[in-house]
């Protein structure tokens, strides 16, 4: 390890250790005697060492969080039990990336059997496909964004108590204790949500009296680094959520006020009714798995299109001797292999060309052949591997993976990137990955009852067809948008053996994000956290993107050759990570966190 990576260990460990009493219950929850000091001195890239455990290990994208599910692990909780209190703790430290006024993807592993549970958002019953179209036209983007027409019910409350139903060890009400008291007592407002405050953020968020007094200052500027925000009306939601279960929050005064507030948004009205809510359901799905090489990957399946992409890749790239091309040095240190990049961004080209025309909510639109079968068929993804040749495609075009016409438009809809990806493995033989969203930073800028609510419904499409041919991920009443939110489980195939959990923030770069960890873990033998400090880089079917500041002149040079359209932009992934490791002969865990962000790992 070197002296710097040492130091920051000591100084993260050492700030995480000290605790104030707190009142006694099944879990004890200590306030960290950090809560009220800012988790890092920038928010930029922080260079992270990695973490090691034996028995149970959580990873988060704040330290508060962390260290929530920290103290519920090792009360002897589940991965389920720490999921929840850290959820409830980010949606508090983090509430420009996620929350319960939004949704989330959750897979689990009990030791024997995966699970995925979908806590996705639903479009109001009464929203047609024109939902965000305007004078035949769509709308501007960030005009359907901001205001009540973008909110989705939320789904993360009622995934995650089904989720406790069936794995949780821990009183649901003792999770919650986490975030009440740090909502109740106070925490340091971060570099990194004062970051996201002084972009463009702080002058919508203004036009929401209540954000505007939580958030901002007198004067419409954010509030400063180090402030202590405190938010009694987040602590009583929950209180209430703690007491009574998700139906404090689906019927009653929590659902008349977010009704309440979208549907009198001032200039931009939304759908949504208290009827949508209280009907909610979250979905317990069959997973997606695939094979690839010596391994097996479990993650969501659609409405999520994350692991059937990554899976398309991964099966036109298995022929392709990927791990003869390990990264190289540059003055930064390793980035990818030329070639590397160019192999997986054409593949992501195909992959993405697919996920535009046939991925959506299956119960509303079925993928070819009913099921992702025909999309991750070894000779379908050997005939769009040929396509792969030694010069960039550029823009690739879907597929046929069924003999019968598909009749679907392709879909051109963004996807923001504010998300929180969690990671956990407790003592008791489970595991989980799960992301978490509001979709947009801060969601559709409207706060009710402390919480920011979602503008899911962004993740549609705008144009609900094209020459009278459907898109199939257009707005319908009661439907989920298509996502890109990719947690994912690996696993020796050859044992069963858990391997890695994975997941990362980042909208529609989400699938290049943890495809990049992937083939970096299993097929260039890094640890999950070299492979997540690793340049990241990919293809949406558009340009071949390299992060900003970490690609060297060779590697552009060298992609330009091959044809490629190279953009530098910013690349805010918030990767987390969990391996399985075994040192001097014993099993243990190894974590990773984002130096983009500021999220740590912590485990016994």
């Amino acid at each position: 390890m070197t002296t710097r990576r040492h130091h920051l260990l000591i100084a993260i460990a050492t700030a995480l250790l000290g605790a104030c009493a707190a009142p006694s219950g099944p879990l004890d929850y200590r306030v960290p005697d950090h809560a009220q000091r800012a988790p890092e001195a920038a928010s930029g890239y922080t260079e992270k060492p990695g973490w090691s455990a034996s028995k149970f290990m959580v990873a988060a994208a704040n330290p508060l969080a962390t260290d929530a599910g920290y103290q519920v692990l090792k009360a002897g909780g589940t991965a389920i039990d720490a999921a929840i209190a850290v959820q409830m703790v980010l949606g508090l430290v983090e509430p420009q990336s996620s929350g319960i006024g939004g949704g989330l993807f959750l897979v689990h592993f009990d030791g024997k059997t995966v699970k995925t549970f979908d806590g996705r958002e639903t479009a109001p019953a009464a929203a047609t496909p024109e939902l965000f179209m305007k004078d035949g036209k769509p709308m501007d983007f960030m005009e359907g964004v901001v205001g009540g027409r973008s909110v989705g019910t939320p789904g993360t409350l009622r995934a995650l108590e089904l989720a406790h139903q069936q794995h949780g060890k821990l009183p649901w009400k003792a999770l919650f204790q986490p975030a009440i008291l740090l909502a109740e007592r106070g925490f340091q407002l971060s570099p990194r949500l004062y970051a996201t405050l002084k972009d463009d953020a702080a002058k919508t968020l203004g036009a929401d009296a209540a954000a505007a007094a939580y958030f901002l200052q007198p004067d419409g500027s954010p509030k400063s680094v180090g402030t202590v925000l405190r938010n009694p009306e987040y602590a009583a939601v929950l209180r209430d959520v703690a007491e009574r279960g998700s139906i404090a929050f689906y019927e009653g005064s929590v659902a008349r006020d977010i009704v309440a507030k979208v549907r009198s948004h001032p200039t931009n009205a939304g759908l949504l009714t208290e009827a949508d809510i209280a009907g909610y359901r979250a979905k317990q799905r069959d997973p997606l798995c695939f094979d690839y090489k010596a391994w097996k990957l479990c993650g969501m399946p659609p409405p999520s299109s994350g692991p059937l992409a990554l899976g398309q890749m991964m099966g036109m790239l298995a022929a392709r001797n990927l791990e003869t091309l390990k990264p190289v040095p540059a003055s930064f240190g390793l980035e990818p292999n030329p070639e590397a990049v160019h192999l997986i961004s054409e593949a992501g080209r195909l992959a993405y060309a697919d996920r535009g025309r046939f991925v959506a909510d299956p119960d509303f639109v079925p993928l070819p052949g009913g099921n992702a079968d025909a999309l991750l068929k070894p000779d379908y993804l050997w005939k769009r591997s040929e396509l792969i040749t030694e010069r960039s495609m550029g823009r690739a075009q879907p597929g046929t993976p069924t003999l019968a016409a598909v009749s679907l438009a392709n879909d051109r809809s963004p996807e923001l990137t504010c998300t929180s990806h969690i990671s956990i493995v407790d003592g008791h033989g489970n595991a989980i990955a799960m992301t978490s969203t509001i979709e947009n930073v801060f969601g559709s800028q409207i706060m009710v009852r402390g919480f920011m609510l979602n503008n899911e419904l962004t993740d549609f499409s705008f144009v609900p067809s094209e020459n009278g041919v459907p898109v199939a991920n257009r707005v319908q009443g009661g439907k989920r948008p298509r996502s890109s939110m990719s947690p994912i489980l690996v696993f020796d195939r050859a044992t069963g053996q858990l391997v890695m959990s994975l997941g990362s923030p980042g909208g529609s770069a989400i699938i290049n994000y943890t495809a990049k960890v992937l083939f970096a873990t299993l097929d260039w033998k890094l640890d999950v956290q070299q492979a997540i400090s690793l340049p990241n880089f990919g293809s949406r079917n558009g340009p071949t993107e390299l992060e900003d500041g970490r690609a060297s002149p060779a590697l552009v040079d060298a992609l330009k050759a091959r044809g490629h359209e190279v953009r530098l932009i910013t690349q805010t992934s918030g990767l987390q990570g969990i391996q399985r490791v075994v040192k001097d002969g014993q099993p243990g865990w190894f974590g990773g966190a984002d130096p983009r962000r500021e999220g740590i790992v912590m485990g016994d």
